[in-house]
Parts: C-alpha cells; sequence; structure tokens
C-alpha cells in the first residue's frame, strides 16, 4: 500500500470513530510495551522512539499522563529478547511495539493475544509471521523493512563501486539474523551475472568477525554485505575499523554503519516508519484489531556514500552512483 492511501485510510477511518469512545479511552491509562533491539545510546537509534512519541503526542496520548510506556532494550542479544519479550507479556499491556525479526520471534513466544505493531521485519510473509500483508490476522500488524530480493540490489550497488570485485562475504549472526539465509538466497541467485562468487560468513562472537575479515581477505578483490542484524549493528564502528584495516569494501542494509565510518547502504527510512506505527498503536487503542490493520511496505529507499570511507579505499566513486546517492557523507 502506498503512503498516499495509507494516509487515506487512517483519516477516512478516523472519519467515522465516535467521538464519545475516543474521549473515553482518553480518561482512562493505557499501557504501552516497547521492546527495542539495540540500547538506549546508540548512535543508530537516536531519532526513533522520540519520532515515535512526538507522533503519539499529537494523536493525544502522552506518556505519563493518559498511557504508561514501559521500555526493554535487547541490545542484539536472543536471550535478552526472550527474557525482556515475557516480562513486557506479563504486564499485560494494551499493545506492544516490537522492533526487529529477532524481538519479534520472542514476543510471538511471549503472546498470542496482545496486540503487537512490529518495525524492521523483512518478509513478514516470508518468514511466516503473518499470512498476507493485506489481512495479516492474528494480533500482529507493522511495517516491513526489506523483500528479500534486495540482497542482489545490495551487491549490484558494490559491484559498481567496485567494478574488480569476485568475491563477496555475507556477514550475518545466524541467532540474531534469521532472515539473513533468505537474503543469501537472493545474493546468490545474483551472482554469477555480475561475476562474483557469494560466500555466506556466518559469526556468532565479536572475535568471528575479525577471524573471517581476515581469512576473506588473504584473496585480492573481495567485498563485504552486511543484512539486517541487531548483532552486526551493535558492533558497527568493529566492523567498520575491520573492513578499513583489511581493505574489504562494504555495502550495509542499515545507515547507523555508514554514519560510524563505513562505505555505502541502502535501506528504508526507519524515522518514518516508527511515526507510521504511532498511527497503528492509536488505532489499536481505540478499539482497532491489528489483525484487520495491512502490514506496510517502505515507500522510499535511501543510498548514502560516505565520501571519506571510499577515499580511503582508493574507491573512485563512479559519477552515475553520486547521482543516485540520496546522501554523501564528506
Amino acid at each position: 500500500m502506498k503512503r498516499r492511501e495509507f494516509i487515506t485510510l487512517l483519516g477516512g477511518a478516523a472519519a467515522g470513530w465516535p467521538f464519545a469512545a475516543s474521549a473515553q479511552q482518553l480518561d482512562r491509562m493505557r499501557r504501552i510495551g516497547v521492546l527495542m533491539n539495540g540500547v538506549a545510546d546508540h548512535p543508530e537509534g537516536p531519532n526513533y522512539l522520540p519520532t515515535f512519541l512526538q507522533a503519539l503526542r499529537k494523536l493525544g496520548w502522552t506518556d505519563g499522563q493518559n498511557i504508561r510506556i514501559d521500555y526493554r532494550w535487547s541490545a542484539g542479544d536472543t536471550e535478552l529478547a526472550r527474557t525482556f519479550a515475557g516480562e513486557l507479556a506479563a504486564l499485560a499491556p494494551d499493545v506492544i511495539l516490537s522492533v526487529s525479526t529477532t524481538n519479534l520471534i520472542a514476543m510471538q513466544q511471549a503472546t498470542r493475544t496482545i496486540p503487537i505493531v512490529f518495525i524492521q521485519v523483512s518478509d513478514p510473509v516470508a518468514q511466516g509471521f503473518v499470512t498476507n500483508l493485506a489481512h495479516p490476522g492474528g494480533n500482529l500488524t507493522g511495517f516491513t523493512a526489506f523483500e528479500f530480493s534486495i540482497g542482489g540490489k545490495w551487491l549490484d550497488l558494490l559491484k559498481q563501486i567496485t567494478p574488480g570485485i569476485v568475491r563477496v562475504a555475507v556477514v550475518f549472526n545466524p541467532d540474531t539474523s534469521p532472515q539473513s539465509k533468505l537474503f543469501i538466497s537472493s545474493i546468490e541467485a545474483a551472482a554469477p551475472s555480475l561475476g562474483v562468487e557469494a560466500i555466506a560468513t556466518p559469526v556468532r562472537e565479536t572475535a568471528d568477525i575479525e577471524a573471517a575479515m581476515d581469512r576473506f581477505s588473504r584473496q585480492p578483490n573481495g567485498g563485504l554485505i552486511f543484512p539486517s542484524d541487531s548483532f552486526t549493528l551493535m558492533r558497527s564502528e568493529v566492523i567498520n575499523e575491520l573492513a578499513a584495516r583489511y581493505r574489504l569494501p562494504a555495502v550495509y542494509a542499515l545507515s547507523g554503519f555508514v554514519t560510524n565510518g563505513g562505505l555505502m547502504s541502502y535501506g528504508p527510512d526507519y524515522v518514518d516508519q516508527y511515526r507510521q506505527a504511532a498511527f497503528y498503536v492509536d488505532r489499536i487503542l481505540k478499539g482497532g484489531k491489528p489483525g484487520d490493520l495491512p502490514v506496510q511496505e517502505p515507500t522510499k529507499f535511501s543510498l548514502i556514500i560516505n565520501g571519506k570511507a571510499a577515499k580511503a579505499l582508493n574507491i573512485d566513486i563512479p559519477l552515475g552512483l553520486l547521482m543516485r546517492a540520496d546522501e554523501v557523507i564528506e
């Protein structure tokens, strides 16, 4: 569904909400659980929650007045995700905002009845979270991050910025990014036509990342792809330092890598999704059922290139790629 259709859907539905019912909802304290996928002070998401809270306030919901919000941060750790999902479910909130595939898996294990709005979950139909996007059913709805076919796009962008690459390592943690196996399938499908060999490179500890890059860099003309993964995002500074040390160009699904010094990212606008998520939370707080709210797909993907990182790798960014970039960091 396009953004204009989304806004129209919300506006039309809002016109039909009885004023008395809305006033009654605002008279009593409601509860929202929020399960984030990083840590509170991580540079990737400083605007995410403020955007969500600001949108809620515009809809008439203010934390401490007519809503209470309970936060948990899973820090890219599957065990913490399960622990905090259980804690939030035990609080019996009216609705839960769940961020990332790892957290959504944990929330599904904790409750099948509390309404959940998810963000940063790739292709929820392919992963089995919902039956279809238009009518998700059950207690889930939300906003997708990627279709898995985007893996081919990441590989194509990496080939454009470094035409000489012939080998690509796809680096991910299987525990925190189980969806990466589906990204790898699309990367492997696109690799032959680009003259590249794609190599799945699972890591589970920080030390595994350096070991993998060390091994991979021993042969020339290699590059890296990092799909969406809270484990690697939490280690973005270390990963960027290692990529620079081992002279490995990399493309990332998440922009936080590039703002921390990485070469290039291509992905959706998550800030806007937090804003839209507030509308869905509002709908549910006013009696809407999550299964009746269509899952929304991204309306825009941004290409961000770090010029300083390119210079450090002696990469001359092609003019065509520069002109297509939404942002170039110098």
